[in-house]
């Protein structure tokens, strides 16, 4: 086990720095500078960028970032003088890891049950319906959803606030908009599974046995059929804490969404590879812990890989 876990750990360093160096050129490939603008002279500009080093060859800088990202510093925000990228990280990751958790386990809870549902009944009217929505899940955007959730049910109906993450019932309309992705996913894994475990012999053994129904479907069948969702649960986390920038930003919530969007539109180097480290890190984390637990589960997972 301490083998499978170091070579996830090695893979995940090696993917970080990838990550890190092909964020770092291709903003320094975005056109303009920071801190140009109407009022300042090329004189100004060009005493600004020496300041903060970007006059210096692009490779150069980079060494430097690498250097000072090495001893945990970040940088200072290029667009807000003086507050560092750490703390802006950290003044809205909370909120964005807080609403992609909610988020996460309803995504889990809603899509096992619905999975299960679909390969359990014996009505087709109901399980065309399921699979219906679980397609119509998928394949709508999620902004799409937000603005339809938004206007009907917090402009027109009035039943839930449209604006910041402030009490529970400010949760229900962007936790609905991310959720329904990974609900309708993670059903389709879990019916999927579900149905193919039915079929193999140990449940077959278990139902000759003459144990209940219930006994077979919750204590043998499900048990394996939840590996393919362990497996896709880590990047589904990660996708749904980090993910959420363009909900955020319809429903106002103070995350750190709004600040990566504005960072890309003002150019604001420092910001955005912070954020994108950040971002990275909570994404191999996600998938290191989901490999691990797989590797737990299912033996068989780390003695191949």
């Amino acid at each position: 086990m301490t083998i499978y876990i170091l070579k996830r750990l090695f893979i995940g360093i090696i993917t970080m720095f990838a990550l890190i160096t092909a964020t770092f050129f291709l903003t320094r490939l975005m056109p303009g500078n920071p801190f140009e603008g109407d009022n300042v002279s090329d004189e100004a500009l060009a005493g600004i960028s020496a300041v903060y080093g970007l006059d210096k060859p692009v490779f150069e800088q980079y060494l430097g970032y690498l250097g000072m990202i090495s001893r945990g510093d970040l940088g200072v925000s290029y667009k807000k003088p003086g507050i560092t990228v750490v703390s802006l990280i950290a003044k809205g990751a909370p909120t964005t890891m807080l609403l992609g958790l909610v988020a996460y386990t309803a995504a889990l809870l809603f899509g096992t049950l619905i999975g299960v549902a679909e390969a359990v009944t014996k009505r087709k009217a109901v399980r065309g319906a399921l699979m219906a929505l679980s397609t119509l899940g998928i394949g709508m955007p999620n902004f799409i959803l937000a603005i339809f959730l938004l206007i009907v049910f917090g402009v027109w109906l009035k039943w839930f606030p449209v604006i910041g993450l402030t009490s529970p019932r400010h949760f229900v309309l962007p936790v609905l908009t991310l959720a329904v992705y990974p609900i309708a996913q993670i059903s389709r894994l879990v019916h999927s599974s579900f149905t193919e475990a039915q079929r193999m012999d140990y449940v077959t053994m278990a139902r000759a046995k003459g144990l209940p129904r219930t006994v077979v479907r919750y204590r043998h069948i499900l048990k394996n059929t939840l590996i393919p969702v362990i497996t896709n649960a880590g990047p589904m986390l990660a996708f749904l804490m980090t993910g959420s920038f363009v909900v955020e930003s319809i429903f106002t919530i103070p995350g750190i969404g709004q600040e990566f969007v504005n960072a890309i539109a003002n150019r604001d180097y420092t910001l955005i590879m912070g954020m994108t480290i950040f971002v990275g890190a909570m994404i191999i984390v996600c998938n290191l812990v989901a490999d691990i637990i797989c590797g737990i589960v299912d033996p068989r997972i780390r003695i191949t890989v």
